[in-house]
Order: C-alpha cells, then sequence, then structure tokens
C-alpha cells in the first residue's frame, strides 16, 4: 500500500506515538491506567469488579504488548511511501489507539453532530487532530481492503 501523506502529517503522528507511548506505559501508584485508555481496555465484567479484575490483570499484558509492538513498526515505517501487509495493519491500530484515546479526552460519542469548528475554543486543534485521524483511518480501512 502506498501512503500519500505529508511530512508535517507523518511529524504529527510520530508526536502521537510518543504520546500514547508514554500514556500506556504509565499507571499510577495505585496500578490504575489514566482514564483516557478506557476505551482501549473496555470492561468485560461491569457487575462484578472481582472478575473485571482479574480479567483486566490477565489480558492488560498482552493487549499492550500488541499495541506497543504496533507502535514500534508505524515508527520504524513512518517516512515509508510503501507498507507491506503487516504494517498497514499496525497502522490501521495505532490510528485507531490515538483516535480512540483522543476521543475519550474530548468526551467524543458515536452521537455527536458534526459541527463547525470554534477557533476561539482551546480543544479545537484537538478536535481537527481526531478528525484527520479518523479520515486518516478510513483511508487505510479502505486501501487496506484493496
Amino acid at each position: 500500500m502506498e501512503v500519500k501523506i505529508s511530512d508535517d502529517e507523518r511529524r504529527l503522528l510520530g508526536e502521537l506515538i510518543d504520546q500514547l507511548r508514554e500514556l500506556l506505559l504509565s499507571t499510577s501508584p495505585e496500578g490504575q491506567l489514566d482514564p483516557s485508555l478506557r476505551r482501549l481496555y473496555p470492561a468485560a465484567y461491569v457487575d462484578d469488579v472481582r472478575q473485571e479484575q482479574e480479567y483486566q490483570r490477565s489480558t492488560r499484558d498482552q493487549l499492550l504488548e500488541r499495541r506497543l509492538a504496533h507502535l514500534d513498526i508505524v515508527e520504524a515505517t513512518i517516512n515509508d511511501v510503501e507498507l507491506n501487509p503487516d504494517s498497514v495493519t499496525a497502522w490501521i491500530t495505532t490510528v485507531n489507539d490515538l483516535r480512540l484515546v483522543l476521543g475519550t479526552q474530548l468526551d467524543v460519542s458515536e452521537d455527536d453532530e458534526p459541527r463547525i469548528l470554534d477557533p476561539e475554543d482551546p480543544q479545537e486543534q484537538h478536535r481537527a487532530i481526531y478528525h484527520y485521524l479518523s479520515h486518516l483511518l478510513g483511508e487505510f480501512v479502505e486501501a487496506g481492503g484493496d
């Protein structure tokens, strides 16, 4: 697959990847994850705290390892013009993870109506990045199916 994004977009993605890696590797002293990661580690047992804790303990490390491996692949191929299928999968996963985290931070939901960006709102740059990531993800998914 051919990647047609600008150097500025590649730099932005590199910065976002660094931020995501830092977030993924950080935990509170109590072992809690940053709340913006909740969509990356959704609850399986909403009504049973003990089962949920066990589930998170048993799966979080595997998911974290996979996410970090995908981040590594995207970083290694960030300047490539052509991607192999494994790299495309890593890009799709990473861009989606970035989008989910940013969407959580912005409190975006599927029910949100499209709106005109407000340059006076301090979060507009983050919303613009969120929309860019959504578009980029769509492009990768569409091209990945070819």
